[in-house]
């Protein structure tokens, strides 16, 4: 492992991280919002601090390595998601504590959503751009947009690839090379939110707000420019489109690849995992409309709105609200957010646990019972007509078990802040699962929590964001080993 190497690729990422700062700048001069001063000078220490870690290590130049890759992944989002907390810090009147910036700026990074924040509305447009663009920009992740610059600058790429893209299933590639799978992926990323962008707009939107809704629709990761999220709009062709770009999100973006280049949609339907999270959307939006219209929550039209659209965007992990779905009755509230868990689809924007080990979890639940009848037998767990390797079951397994440990750790951690079972389980869930909103007291909003509280919450979106893995591997003795 060559530390000089990675101090070289850091620098470099914190210069191209700074260049983002560019358009909130623009932004908060055509408002004319007086936020502008910040951002450049958030810009200026980020690019400073940038060139000070590349320059001395210009010439620092070898083959990353699988180590390298994870060390990097990890600390870049979270070097990246320290200085993206600058311009919240520096915003004047209206400047974040650190600890709360360091939070918001995480929760846009990692698009989990939960914010610390109230009266978003009245906030300067250059702060209410920005966060719509963190979130744009952690949804296929930085590090695979560097992927397919920095090979150009003689440093690999396949290894922060493997750490960056979500799921248990890593190693298949778009594309022969690196470089042009990490370019196919940004050109579908783009063009999926330029065209949310424009059905946005077509809605009833106004540019600024079709703009901030696509990036944060498209990266499930639920900020708005407003309190009130969608609700805002109050307009069921605005939920229409915002429903059909979080469940299209949700699916991996090598399906959406294999779709475009054989130009079929039937691809959709082919992919077990698709299929599963289409069968579960819908009979979870099923049972939330039925729930709703039995117990009288609603008796019109907007029963079918409202459960519809709160189902997708809890189980997508997106987190935009159209109704504060916490006081529902019953169950309901706790069904939805359960349902949290299981997430997106392998290589999407989403959190939560991933589709794929869900299924893979059930299948291999049902071979364990199957054993017990034929204790001689072999079977094999099947994805469609394909054989899953014992390694990638047992990896399932231990993702599983350790995602659970982890969970009630820091269920015990935030709880010991003073924070009761219902907020402390909800706030942990819905960052570990990159969801945002969660229930009791962080139903709305995360401002009210205890500081203690708030970094442990931090620690959980990152973990989100990297798939534990990629983060606790840096604490094992053997990883730091030559």
């Amino acid at each position: 492992m060559s530390l000089r190497m990675i101090l070289r690729i850091l620098g470099l990422l914190l210069m191209l991280f700074s260049l983002t700062l560019l358009p909130p700048i623009l932004i908060s001069l055509l408002y004319a919002d007086g936020v502008w001063s910040s951002f450049v000078i958030a810009m200026v220490i980020t690019v400073a601090t940038g060139a000070l870690l590349y320059w001395p290590n210009r010439n620092a130049r070898k083959e990353l390595r699988t180590r390298d890759g994870f060390l990097i992944a990890a600390l870049f989002w979270t070097v990246l998601g320290l200085f993206g907390a600058l311009p919240l810090m520096l915003d004047g009147a209206q400047a974040l504590s650190p600890t709360d910036a360091v939070f918001e700026s995480f929760s846009g990074l990692t698009t989990t959503g939960a914010t610390v924040i109230t009266g978003i509305d009245f906030l300067p447009e250059g702060i209410r751009y920005y966060r719509q663009q963190l979130q744009w920009l952690g949804g296929m992740g930085i590090v695979v947009l560097a992927v397919a610059i920095l090979p150009t600058l003689g440093i690999g790429g396949m290894q922060l690839y493997r750490t960056e893209i979500p799921g248990p299933l890593k190693d298949s590639k778009l594309t022969p090379r690196i470089t042009e799978t990490a370019k196919a992926l940004w050109y579908i990323y783009a063009t999926l939110t330029l065209t949310c962008f424009a059905a946005y707009w077509l809605a009833g939107m106004n540019w600024f707000d079709a703009l901030g809704h696509s990036f944060s629709t498209v990266a499930i990761g639920g900020f708005s420019t407003y309190d009130t999220s969608i609700g805002h709009f109050d307009s069921a062709l605005i939920e229409m489109i915002c429903i059909l770009f979080m469940i299209v999100s949700a699916m991996s973006y090598s399906l959406h690849f294999a779709a475009w280049r054989e130009k079929r949609l039937s691809q959709y339907l082919a992919d077990p995992e698709a299929r599963f999270l289409l069968l579960f959307l819908l009979a979870l939006s099923v049972i939330t409309v039925l729930s709703l219209w039995l117990t009288g929550t609603y008796t019109d039209i907007l029963g079918l709105r409202h459960g519809i659209f709160e189902a997708v965007s809890i189980a997508t992990t997106a987190g935009f609200g159209v109704a504060d779905f916490s006081v529902w009755p019953g169950a309901l509230p706790f069904l939805l957010f359960v349902a949290a868990f299981v997430g997106g689809c392998s290589g999407s924007t989403g959190g939560g646990i991933k589709v794929i080990r869900i299924i893979l979890i059930l299948k291999q639940g049902m071979r364990e019972v199957l054993r017990l009848i034929h204790p001689n037998a072999v079977i094999a767990v099947k994805i469609g007509k394909v054989s899953v390797p014992d390694s990638i079951a047992q990896a399932v397994w231990g993702f599983f078990s350790v995602y659970v440990l982890l969970f009630f750790l820091m269920l015990i951690g935030v709880m010991a802040t003073g924070l009761d079972q219902i907020t402390a389980w909800s706030a942990v869930a819905a960052t570990i699962n990159n969801l945002g909103p969660g229930l009791g007291e962080v139903a709305s909003h995360y401002g009210d929590m205890p500081d203690a509280a708030k970094w442990i919450l931090v620690v959980a979106m990152l973990l989100g964001r990297l798939e534990i893995f990629t983060v606790l591997v840096l604490f094992t003795p053997a990883f730091w080993r030559r």
